[in-house]
């Protein structure tokens, strides 16, 4: 789930997923929920082990028209448990693999394997029972791939996975789906989080009884990793993505947050950023037959968005655009349409299962029904080389927001003894506003990309992470030197605090053209390739998801070399005596300069930085830009 709040932040400075924003704009925050639980904690007690959740509203959808009798051979275990509980991990594979043995249209492959040793498996079902991606191409066929799971305690996906499964294949009842897509299902994708099962885990969602958690086993949040991909499940998705090439992506959350009327909310990164194609194929075609379907079968669609404010709607709604850390961002940079889906936390589990496997099911049957134009938006976003690409998002300044209509529920803020303030109360009841909406569509931040980047060899681990999301590059079998391009860090600063397992840096990237010698080894990354935008993201100093900003450069902003006082006294007087203009150049800088005039330490640094015994490279960026011919 993504939660939001409102941020005020001076322009320029960024802190883990927080975008900088001037006093003036809002923006989501999206939290990552940093809290231990599910075990070693204070002991439950009747006060603590229950969670008081607002009421909800009567449901009666025609979706429950898809469950099977408990004694049906086929039937899932959340089913059986009248969708009490979640399987365990061994229990889903157990049950898959009796399906897939069942039923030939199915095939089940690991991706890979978590840090503590558990398998990332992913089921292929098509008609003709293809088990690799060339088969799949061969066919023709658009792809489906959708993930449960990302956040383990967010699980709904997973068994509404199983059961469209079963009726894709064995069950019957949906098996014409096939005929015209193919279908790709992880159905946990944290897997080691899914095993800290518990029933505190989830304390703002109803149901299933016990849940897993949120983040890995080293305690990353798999949808903050699509870029660095440091966790060994990032890595297996980043490779399936790339391998198995779909044609459209699910990302399957539930959210947290406020309460409302709608059970099933959807979104995606849209057109004004790297993939316009794509995103108005998700929303002309999409969108539409999703609610459509969503509410033949009693559902209530609605948009992803997030409230400025969580106690007043009043106050407007907020559409963000993701950065490619996330699932729909990197999706957006990668060139495949992708949607993030997150189910209503305070709807019953039976009704988000459902709702789910509506939503699954719909977007086979659309994919195969527009696989032309849903084909020809992939290649188009694939052969756009825009002149400038966008690095950051931010509302429009000076536009006026649109105004939509809410379903919302009714609240009302009662005095808190607890908190010493006013807090929300929801009352159950449906209401409807309008309510402004701000679309995050401006861009903060552009560059526009050189010819090619340049990694030098002694930098393997990004080298390494470049070549992993399927980025193609040379790599250099004899020494070369050449113009390029490189920047030069100025006021680096570290974030206090690790975020997602790395202290993050931000700074001013100045660039200075220069001759550079590179090594063997090194590696030449054109952004002439479908990949280009997500190269640029990964490489350039000011994107928010660089590798420089995740702090994989930290090495160079160390100083390693010094000058001791009394060789660099005598030096400056000779460098004075000998150049005029340098002589004016400090002593203006003595004059309006108090801070540099009073301190003997800035002046000599003043000095010895002019020297060529200075280190040139310190707090240089290390992938340089090729540079363009100058004319």
């Amino acid at each position: 789930m993504l939660r939001p709040m409102p941020l005020r932040l001076a322009p320029g400075r960024m802190r883990g997923d927080r975008p900088a924003l001037a006093a003036s704009r809002i923006l989501p925050l999206l939290i990552v929920l940093t809290t231990l639980g599910g075990g070693g904690g204070p002991a439950a007690s009747p006060a603590t082990e229950t969670a008081v959740l607002p009421p909800t509203q009567p449901w009666d959808g025609k979706s429950r028209a898809l469950v099977v009798p408990d004694d049906d051979p086929w039937v899932t275990p959340a089913e059986a448990t009248g969708f009490a509980r979640t399987p365990r991990y061994d229990e889903t594979v157990a049950w898959l693999r009796r399906l897939v043995d069942a039923a030939p249209e199915l095939e089940m492959v690991s991706l890979g394997r978590s840090d503590e040793g558990r398998d990332l498996w992913m089921v292929i079902a098509s008609a003709e029972g293809g088990a690799t991606p060339e088969a799949l191409r061969d066919v023709g066929k658009p792809s489906v791939l959708a993930q449960g799971g990302i956040h383990a305690g967010e699980i709904d996906g997973k068994d509404a996975g199983l059961m469209l499964l079963r009726d894709l294949t064995v069950g019957g009842t949906k098996r014409a789906l096939l005929d015209r897509a193919n279908f790709l299902f992880v159905p946990i994708y944290n897997v080691d989080g899914h095993e800290r099962f518990s029933r505190f885990g989830r304390m703002n969602q109803r149901g299933p009884e016990e849940v897993g958690w949120r983040t890995t086993a080293r305690n990353l949040n798999l949808n903050r990793d699509y870029t660095k991909i440091d966790a060994p499940e990032s890595r297996a998705m980043v490779r399936a993505l790339d391998a198995w090439a779909p044609d459209l992506y699910l990302d399957l959350h539930v959210t947290d947050g406020i309460d409302y009327q709608y059970d099933i909310t959807f979104g995606n990164t849209g057109r004004h950023a790297h993939s316009p194609s794509g995103a108005a194929w998700l929303e002309d075609r999409l969108a539409p037959a999703l609610e459509r379907d969503l509410r033949a079968m009693g559902h209530i669609p609605g948009p992803l968005v997030f409230p400025v404010d969580n106690n007043d709607l009043a106050k407007g709604l907020v559409n963000w655009t993701a950065d490619s850390r996330f699932s729909t961002g990197y999706g957006d940079a990668r060139h495949i349409p992708t949607l993030l889906v997150e189910n209503h936390s305070l709807k019953p589990y039976e009704q988000r299962v459902l709702g789910t496997y509506v939503l699954l099911e719909s977007a086979l049957r659309a994919a195969g029904a527009n696989a032309r134009s849903l084909r020809a938006a992939i290649a188009a976003d694939r052969a756009r080389r825009p002149a400038r690409i966008g690095l950051s998002w931010r509302p429009p300044e000076h536009a006026k927001p649109m105004t939509i209509e809410y379903l919302g529920i009714a609240s009302r803020l009662v005095p808190s003894t607890i908190s010493g303030t006013l807090r929300t109360e929801w009352t159950g009841e449906p209401i409807s506003l309008r309510v402004p909406l701000v679309v995050a569509s401006d861009t903060a931040a552009s560059v526009a990309p050189p010819p090619a980047y340049w990694i030098p060899a002694a930098w393997t681990d990004v080298i390494d992470r470049v070549a992993a999301h399927g980025i193609r590059m040379e790599r250099l079998a004899e020494e070369r030197e050449i113009d390029v391009e490189v920047y030069r860090i100025d006021d680096p600063k570290l974030e206090a605090e690790p975020f997602e397992g790395r202290v993050r840096v931000a700074g001013t990237p100045v660039l200075e053209r220069r001759r550079t010698r590179f090594a063997p080894g090194s590696a030449r990354v054109s952004t002439d390739q479908p990949l280009g935008i997500l190269a640029v993201l990964l490489l350039e100093p000011r994107s928010p998801d660089s590798f420089f900003q995740w702090g994989f450069f930290h090495e160079v902003l160390q100083r390693t070399e010094y000058v001791e006082d009394y060789v660099v006294e005598p030096m400056a007087e000779r460098m004075l005596a000998e150049d005029p203009a340098l002589r004016a150049e400090f002593e203006k800088k003595l004059l309006v300069e108090p801070e540099f005039a009073g301190s003997a330490q800035k002046r000599l640094e003043w000095f010895y930085e002019k020297t060529p015994y200075f280190d040139r490279a310190w707090r240089i960026h290390p992938v340089a830009r090729e540079a363009r011919p100058e004319r």
